[in-house]
């Protein structure tokens, strides 16, 4: 509403000021600033810092130049700029009165540049951060390319455990994908800045990876393939043999890769899925209208219109993304989609019959104990999560569990020897937590890396709750999808 006032004094048609980015392109053409500024604030993440500068230099053709005049103006916006709009003491300046100012104009935005970096990673750490949807995990509730807004002040934000750190980018340098951005010998504790929620279940949430503190260091590995993964199944193990043969980087645990998915557990609820369906404390676990899962659809032979897929599913019959994948059983296909399009697959001529596909591949999630945990994505459990406080029994059969808990997420030394479990030198027969943990699943069921895979998240883990879609790209703006709440 205040750009719509200032819009108007500065001389610029007023209903422009309600059009993302045709906005900030009004102001970088009124002002002077390079057109070159509007395209470099496209840049995800880095782009919010430019659009604070170039926002700052429009408040300073209103005779405004104080560091009282920037401070409200990145941290108080819908108060200074109603003022700015519609106050009859304010008025256009213009170009002259900033030319006219004592400081030089380089000086000035110099000026302005420097307090925009310096605001910008304030309210990156401690207000508010954006972030970018890579991968279709969360599909149909989030989509790739969705640009979003991760409210840091939620659950409090969390003083930074790497303080020494290139500004800006999260564990990278700039235009590297592998040199890291921080200096690791300088850790604080844990400490976090009291928010005005806690977690809550159901929230989408953006966490640091827990099995992300140590990676294969190349293109093909990252996080997309687990070091631990790769360790257990590749290698049965053998450290020594895997180091020998990939470069590993061990990141402190605020600077693993950020992750984004549905809390679909709290500490101390019991999980467990049957059949792909999840339940939470034995009753059905709520299920986001955007949520996709695998499909057995069973036809009579002839295939799906090409319109159907397109305008239904959301499928191009030229590259299905594996959304849609025969099975060579005569007519029958997976189809990845929601409960709401499974509805309108089954009103299909061809279609004889739907039903949920079950993956019982086991062997590969969380525990990886497949003795005493014959688990499968979509038949595992039940599963314990863990609360502050709660005492856990050490034998063979909890071990497996809350192993890598006890020495990495608690930072204690864990000794096993003769069956017996030496913790920080002292031999134990239980446990007592010491944090929460969560469990965190995507909303793409099939097609989502998630707690089934690598377990329980730290609370020392949590990032912030993602809260607002503010832009959305696909082949062009999804218009339809900007500044919708993440439910």
């Amino acid at each position: 509403m205040g750009i719509y006032g200032m819009f108007k004094k500065a001389g610029i048609d007023s209903w422009k000021a309600w059009i993302p980015f045709y906005n900030t392109w009004q102001i970088v053409e009124k002002c002077g600033i390079s057109r070159i500024w509007f395209w470099l604030q496209l840049i995800p993440i880095a782009g919010q810092f430019i659009t604070i500068w170039i926002t700052i230099i429009f408040v300073m053709h209103f005779g405004r130049f104080s560091l009282i005049d920037h401070t409200l103006t990145v941290l108080f916006p819908f108060i200074y700029f109603p003022y700015l709009g519609f106050s009859e003491k304010e008025k256009w300046a213009g170009e002259e009165v900033v030319k006219k100012y004592k400081k030089g104009v380089s000086r000035e935005w110099v000026d302005a540049g420097v307090f925009a970096v310096v605001a910008a990673t304030i309210i990156r750490t401690f207000v508010f951060e954006a972030y970018v949807i890579p991968t279709g995990s969360m599909e149909k509730t989030l989509l790739i390319n969705d640009f979003l807004f991760v409210s840091k002040m939620s659950y409090g934000a969390r003083i930074p455990i790497t303080p020494l750190s290139f500004p800006f980018v999260h564990n990278t340098l700039p235009f590297t994908k592998f040199t890291p951005s921080y200096i690791r010998e300088v850790q604080l504790p844990y400490k976090r800045i009291p928010g005005y929620t806690e977690v809550k279940r159901n929230d989408v949430v953006v966490f640091n990876f827990p099995a992300g503190d140590t990676i294969i260091n190349e293109e093909n590995y990252l996080s997309a393939v687990p070091y631990y993964d790769v360790l257990r199944m590749t290698y049965g193990g053998n450290r020594e043999k895997l180091f020998a043969e990939h470069e590993i980087l061990v990141h402190p645990y605020d600077k693993t890769d950020n992750y984004i998915k549905r809390c679909t557990g709290m500490p101390g609820d019991i999980i467990q899925v049957k059949n792909s369906y999840l339940f939470v404390n034995g009753q059905p676990a709520y299920v986001a209208p955007g949520s996709q899962t695998e499909y057995l659809v069973k036809t009579n032979g002839s295939t799906f219109s090409e319109d159907f897929l397109k305008n239904e599913l959301n499928i191009d019959i030229d590259d299905t993304k594996d959304q849609l994948k025969p099975t060579g059983k005569g007519g029958t296909y997976i189809l990845n989609m929601t409960a709401g399009e499974a509805e309108k697959v089954k009103k299909q001529a061809n279609v004889v019959a739907v039903e949920r596909y079950i993956d019982s591949t086991r062997g590969y999630t969380f525990p990886y104990d497949d003795d005493k945990f014959p688990w499968s994505t979509d038949n595992f459990g039940p599963l314990q999560i863990p609360k502050k406080g709660d005492v856990i029994v050490l034998n063979e059969k909890t071990i497996p569990v809350y192993r890598r808990l006890i020495s990495v997420y608690e930072g204690n030394k864990l000794e096993e020897i003769k069956g017996k479990y030496i913790i920080n030198g002292k031999e134990s027969e239980t446990y007592t937590i010491k944090q929460n943990y969560y469990w965190m699943m995507g909303d793409n069921r099939h097609r989502s890396q998630d707690s089934r895979f690598w377990g329980f998240v730290p609370e020392t883990h949590i990032v912030g709750k993602a809260s607002l879609i503010w832009f959305s790209w696909e082949n062009g703006p999804r218009w339809k999808r900007l500044f919708n709440n993440i439910k």
